[in-house]
């Protein structure tokens, strides 16, 4: 059975795609079976995978409209190892067709209920808005992975994550909970990020995942390639990172 997961957070700019891609190529990597799932109707996790989003025959719109399954949506990324049911900009437009449907949060989990033993796990990239996209992404999963800088205003993006976390638990998925913090883009010789790691540590304790994604610039480069940092260079800081990330992602869910 899969375990579901969103990686969300309400700011923008803090690595969530990074995160969904480089993850699931490192789970791939530890012989895992993977599911991307892209919310996003920017479609970068989808060009991020190494699928062109322009000549996709069919996305997750169609899945949320219930005019295909996910087994014919999903496509393989051969170069990364894992499935994707991608995005594109056909998706912005499901948020106002969603709007006049019954069980519209749930349309997402209704589909996913067919594949959950195809798979170990399903990450979903979520907008970093909580939209229609992102409340069908929540209700459909066990728990949300937080990526954050380590930085002042990242903080106070977390509270509001966390409420919103909460209405949902409370409304819609009784299972949903926050899996873990990942500190990405994080430098270590920068004092104050030093200092907003400790408070998460002391706050959260461990629900701070161990891992610790440092910036690096083969991360970056790699989207331009249409590639995980994991599968472009492997040998980058930043790619062992996130491998290791999936290991520990790995052993924590033995304990959920």
């Amino acid at each position: 059975m899969a375990k579901i997961f969103c990686v969300a957070n309400q700011k923008g700019g803090v690595g969530k795609t990074t995160t969904t891609v480089n993850l699931a190529a490192g789970l791939a990597k530890v012989g895992q079976r993977v599911l991307m799932i892209d919310l996003d109707p920017q479609g970068n996790a989808t060009m991020g995978s190494g699928v062109d989003k322009r000549k996709l025959p069919l996305s997750v719109y169609d899945v949320l409209l219930e005019s295909a399954s996910i087994r014919e949506a999903a496509v393989l990324s051969e170069k990364c190892g894992y499935h994707v049911l991608g995005a594109n900009r056909e998706l912005a437009g499901a948020e106002v067709e969603l709007v006049a449907l019954d069980h519209r949060e749930k349309r997402l989990k209704t589909a996913l209920s067919e594949v959950v033993a195809d798979y170990d796990f399903v990450l979903i990239d979520c907008p970093p808005s909580l939209s229609m996209l992102t409340l069908n992404g929540l209700c459909s999963a066990h728990g949300v992975i937080v990526p954050m800088q380590c930085e002042y205003f990242a903080l106070e993006g977390l509270t509001d994550l966390v409420n919103t976390i909460k209405q949902v638990h409370a409304n819609l998925n009784r299972e949903l909970q926050i899996i873990g913090l990942l500190r990405v883009m994080f430098d270590p010789r920068i004092t104050l990020q030093q200092q907003v790691a400790e408070q998460l540590k002391s706050h959260f304790g461990d629900k701070v995942f161990n891992t610790v994604i440092p910036r690096n610039v083969r991360l970056a480069e790699a989207p331009s390639y249409g590639l995980p940092g994991v599968v472009f260079d492997p040998s980058a800081k930043g790619s062992q990172a996130f491998v290791e990330f999936a290991r520990e992602m790995v052993e924590r869910i033995k304990t959920m």
